[in-house]
């Protein structure tokens, strides 16, 4: 969410606006999950310190305290974020696309001050979480004519096998699926195990080890002989705070929100 949100306008708590055409109205927000937890935390800190923090402050701590829980690292997170007073969804456009090419992703990651190291390192993230079948379907059902069972070639053919199960040609297009098969509640380096080994769940992930330009940096991550190797969890905090100084509103810039749904 924190990801989402700060891809669109910076990182100003616009994903949470409530509206007929905001962020949170895409295909690409609608199945998020957490908005809850956010509500819950601005209603605890508003009977505490009324109008002192912020929803965009709460989101980039929420993010990091998600990690710490699932057995990550902690690093500190920079705050005096304030909160947008514009969500379209229109603008949900510039969010990276499980469909997208390296060179799409690379792009769209430099457009906001993002090394190819942090692209590797913050899609790493997916180590935690899910995705819906409807993001990665495609991919296993008359992708490829090279194929036996016509699916994505760089993808397993057994992990092919176990997700036509899960997310049916005709089935329910909302169901959730780990990203990170057999550890999607640990935050850890596996997700890139998984990708060496053909076992992402969207193109775009694979992709990351399908690419010699990406490749590299998922193989330091799993600490192959020759390369000199990198720590995910504390690469992966280095990221996060510069994702999380994207576009931020400070000063007399944006709003503190009563209410993370609502502009004031």
């Amino acid at each position: 969410m924190h990801f989402h949100d700060c891809f669109v306008r910076g990182c100003d708590a616009s994903i949470l606006i409530n509206g007929t055409s905001t962020e949170k109205t895409t295909v690409a927000n609608s199945l998020i999950n957490g908005y809850d937890v956010i509500d819950d935390a601005k209603t605890q800190l508003e009977a505490a310190c009324p109008g002192v923090v912020s929803c965009a402050d709460i989101l980039a701590l929420a993010a990091r305290d998600s990690v710490v829980l699932t057995k990550g690292l902690m690093w500190k997170v920079p705050t005096g974020r304030r909160d947008g007073r514009v969500s379209l969804a229109s603008d949900v456009n510039n969010l990276p696309s499980p469909r997208d090419s390296i060179e799409a992703q690379k792009q769209k990651f430099a457009d906001k001050g993002l090394t190819d190291q942090d692209l590797v390192t913050l899609v790493g993230g997916h180590t935690i979480g899910t995705s819906a079948c409807q993001f990665f379907r495609y991919r296993l059902y008359n992708f490829s004519t090279t194929t036996v069972n016509g699916a994505d070639p760089s993808m397993d053919a057994t992990f092919v096998t176990q997700l036509q199960a899960l997310c049916p040609a005709d089935g329910d297009g909302s169901r959730r699926i780990a990203l990170d098969t057999g550890s999607s509640n640990t935050f850890d380096a596996s997700f890139f195990t998984n990708l060496k080994n053909g076992r992402g769940v969207l193109e775009s992930d694979q992709k990351l080890w399908t690419d010699a330009s990406t490749k590299t940096f998922v193989q330091r991550f799993l600490g192959v002989r020759g390369l000199l190797g990198l720590n995910f969890n504390v690469e992966f905090g280095r990221s996060m705070v510069k994702m999380s100084n994207i576009g931020v509103n400070t000063g007399t810039e944006g709003e503190i929100r009563r209410v993370c749904t609502a502009i004031n």
